[in-house]
């Protein structure tokens, strides 16, 4: 277990809460679509990545592997980000972020588990409370941008009507029951816009248009050299 301190909105006044972390789950394949969840099974299967097992299907990765850092390090040149809502869950209360679910592709080629585990998952230090957004969950907006031979593009952008209801994501991944005290879960994304690729800088964010107000963070990757 380990703390990460975050800020949440208390009656307009950012206010520092600090969340001990003990598990990391990240669900994938959270599609509501079969045709857009379709559209990214065929998407990775296009660099070597088998079906998944199940959908949806949950993955344990270290809770360390969480950070709120504006960088992070990875071996070789096969990595990339992937915008997701984050739910924290803690006292009965269940906390939503942003996390970048990022991932070593080559590995992803023969155990997606193991690539999970192989990069850290930037997350951003902003939270809101789910119930200040569950009436209007499905008109928040993911969206992120990716740093790709010094051009800034448009990498992926979604509504979270097109993701599993909150409800139905928790329970199918653990048993029924409530999200756990401790717990992060990344909650799923979309396609990449022009396919998956590695970037040199990760930029997202989680738009609420009914409250106006939005959750940013951007990392850069640092490529450390693999040699044989």
């Amino acid at each position: 277990m380990f703390d990460l301190t975050f800020t949440i909105d208390d009656q307009g006044a950012p206010t520092p809460l600090t969340l001990p972390i003990d598990q990391a789950v990240v669900a994938g394949w959270t599609g509501r679509d079969p045709v857009a969840r379709d559209k990214h099974i065929a998407e990775l299967e296009a660099i070597g990545v088998a079906r998944p097992a199940t959908t949806p299907i949950y993955y344990r990765v270290a809770a360390r592997r969480l950070t709120t850092a504006d960088s992070i390090e990875v071996s070789g040149e096969d990595s990339s980000g992937e915008v997701e809502f984050v739910l924290i869950g803690w006292q009965g209360r269940v906390f939503v972020g942003l996390g970048s679910d990022h991932t070593d592709r080559k590995v992803e080629t023969y155990s997606v588990t193991v690539s999970k585990q192989m990069c850290d998952k930037p997350i951003a230090s902003e939270l809101w409370e789910l119930e200040d957004v569950i009436g209007h969950w499905d008109r928040l907006i993911l969206r992120s941008f990716a740093w790709i031979d010094g051009e800034r593009v448009l990498y992926q952008e979604g509504t979270l009507d097109a993701m599993l209801p909150v409800k139905e994501l928790i329970e199918k991944g653990f048993g029924g029951k409530n999200l756990p005290d401790g717990c992060a879960m990344f909650g799923g994304t979309f396609a990449a816009k022009g396919g998956i690729r590695p970037a040199s800088r990760f930029e997202y964010e989680f738009e609420d248009p009914v409250l106006k107000r939005s959750i940013r963070h951007a990392y850069d990757v640092i490529t450390l050299p693999v040699r044989g």
